[in-house]
């Protein structure tokens, strides 16, 4: 069977994600946190089915109690149950490849980001849900290599952008070569493409791609500049700008680049908190963008509407989640159209 890694922006049939609760990192902001959940559900439900993993029947009659006050269309919601350590489904959740026959669920190991947090339970997320029956005509792989989902972006034609440092970090013995053949092989890719720079303060994945660098079309690049030299991300930032300008389509072109605004920095207990534009999810017929209370959200979102003219531009607010060091597409993983069961 030809097995194909969609693009993000390829029809889907539901955006994964889960419910914080008290047993999850959330504890101390769950009330916060809840009503960035309501507002990115809420999001997801005006174009398409959101399914939400729940840990146990009464966290799922929590969830539905804020989505239906959050004015939910909860005829989109789609609750199922599941243990997990915490929400970044982004890492956690199924990678799907599509194929003339069916699907395949790429069951990565997921370490906690090379073991910073503990992971067990996530690591077992993508079997909880084929055992609950949540997809159809698929089949679940179980790959011993760490990878996560923000790590990697591809363009839905053959070509994987990853970074260096992410990839380095969780096979420090593994070369370059070794890597792009090992993701090349096991997604399904042609050719791997990678950023050596591009860092953001505040990010304990070392360098996910979908921080940085974002596939906004097969020969188009959205992607988290920095303007301003007083700040320490600007070295990074502006060499990681001139590898995307060097980079080419397999066609031998230069990409279409979108440059995204900086926002000012945010600080939070005294540490600064990793902010990114890049973090956005594209979904059925609109792109949902993180906004962070900032005057750079209204400039990003032109950005994105430039970078994407045929699809909606729809701002939620992200700030409670980057406390923990993470946006919008981090707590998100699309579902290709066709595997909801």
């Amino acid at each position: 069977m030809a097995l194909r890694f969609p693009a993000e922006w390829e029809p889907q049939s539901a955006i994964l994600l889960a419910w914080p609760h008290e047993g999850t990192d959330w504890a101390d902001r769950l009330d916060s946190v809840e009503k960035t959940y309501v507002a990115l559900t809420a999001a997801i439900a005006a174009h398409q089915t959101a399914v939400v993993c729940v840990a146990d029947e009464p966290l799922q009659r929590r969830a539905r109690i804020a989505l239906e006050r959050g004015g939910v269309r909860l005829d989109r919601v789609r609750f199922v149950q599941a243990s997990y350590d915490d929400t970044w489904l982004r890492d956690s959740g199924p990678i799907t490849l599509v194929g003339p026959d069916g699907f395949r669920l790429l069951d990565f190991r997921f370490t906690g980001w090379g073991g910073k947090f503990e992971a067990a339970r996530d690591d077992r997320l993508v079997e909880q849900l084929e055992a609950a029956g949540l997809f159809r005509n698929a089949t679940r792989q179980r790959i011993d290599f760490a990878l996560e989902g923000g790590g990697i972006e591809t363009d839905g034609a053959g070509t994987l952008l990853t970074t260096w440092r992410c990839m380095h970090e969780r096979h420090p013995h593994a070369s370059r070569d070794g890597l792009s053949h090992t993701l090349a092989h096991h997604l399904h890719q042609n050719r791997v493409l990678w950023l050596d720079h591009g860092h953001l303060e505040g990010d304990d994945t070392d360098a996910h791609i979908d921080t940085l660098a974002r596939f906004a079309a097969p020969d188009a690049i959205v992607y988290q500049g920095c303007d301003d030299p007083d700040d320490s991300h600007y070295p990074e930032l502006q060499a990681m700008a001139a590898e995307l300008a060097a980079l080419r389509t397999r066609h031998g072109h230069p990409y279409r680049l979108f440059a995204l605004p900086w926002a000012r920095p945010i600080i939070d207990e005294g540490r600064r908190l990793a902010a990114s534009y890049a973090n956005f999810l594209i979904i059925n017929g609109a792109v949902l963008m993180p906004a962070y209370g900032d005057p750079a959200d209204a400039g990003a979102a032109a950005v994105m509407a430039r970078a994407f003219p045929d699809r909606k531009i729809v701002q939620v607010p992200c700030r409670p989640l980057i406390w923990q060091n993470g946006s919008l597409h981090c707590v998100t993983m699309q579902l290709p159209i066709g595997l909801l069961a």
